[in-house]
């Protein structure tokens, strides 16, 4: 079974109408229908619940985590921030979606400012597939349409990813890397960009099937926080020794 947690800042649901028409059960709730399964559990968690509904109990009982953010990510502490980035370190997988690429977390793990260039104008999105092997797109043709999402374009300053898996094509004629693989420490990390809050995205087929496919690879194999300890000299006479 694997653990899900699904982060969602649930603010844009409670002050746009538009949006909750869109999401009636917020961004959180729709991605828990997406994902649970008879092999995924899924738990929610918003920035109003108490610690942002993060401990590091929690995370040590979760094996993917989902953050969404966009409008608050200020308001998240930083003992919350370090708290997942260690626990991404240490081996959770981590998925960041759409405006995360600004959450604390991610701009943590990724050590950058993770800025880039964007519009809300509602431009159709292009997305092509540059890894069709690759199990996170398996199952996607080699590109698909979004009618309407907020435009992201290059520069993004981020490091360059360990694969690249997606390139977003904008009608207004941005480039942007839209589905970015990492390893940090013992951790898996996915950013995926599509899901503005003002479009139903997060119901498009193809967008649902990476998500779920996306869970599954960055489920951890290996789950600890890698150590700094001190050692002896491997003699002849004495075994290895950790002090």
């Amino acid at each position: 079974m694997i653990r899900v947690l699904i982060w969602n800042e649930y603010q844009h649901e409670k002050s746009s109408e538009e949006v909750r028409r869109i999401y009636p059960n917020g961004i959180h709730g729709a991605l828990a229908e997406i994902l649970k399964g008879e092999d995924v559990s899924v738990r929610t968690a918003t920035l109003d619940d108490p610690g942002c509904g993060i401990t590091k109990e929690v995370l040590e009982d979760t094996d993917v985590l989902l953050w969404w953010g966009h409008m608050a990510h200020h308001k998240v502490p930083d003992e919350v921030a370090y708290l997942v980035r260690d626990a991404v370190l240490s081996g959770m997988g981590a998925i960041f979606l759409h405006s995360a690429h600004h959450s604390k977390p991610f701009r943590y793990l990724m050590g950058t400012s993770c800025n880039l260039t964007w519009r809300e104008s509602q431009d159709s999105e292009l997305l092509w597939v540059i890894e069709p092997s690759h199990p996170i797109t398996r199952g996607i043709d080699r590109c698909f349409r979004l009618p309407a999402e907020e435009t992201y374009g290059e520069p993004f300053v981020i490091p360059t990813p360990d694969k690249l898996l997606l390139i977003g094509n904008y009608s207004g004629g941005e480039v942007f890397r839209s589905g970015c693989l990492y390893e940090r420490g013992n951790g898996r990390i996915f950013y995926f960009q599509p899901g503005h809050e003002s479009f139903p995205t997060y119901y498009v087929p193809e967008v649902q099937t990476i998500l779920r496919n996306a869970v599954r690879y960055v489920a951890p194999t290996y789950r600890e926080m890698t150590a700094c300890p001190h050692v002896r000299k491997i003699t002849d006479s004495e075994p290895y020794v950790i002090d």
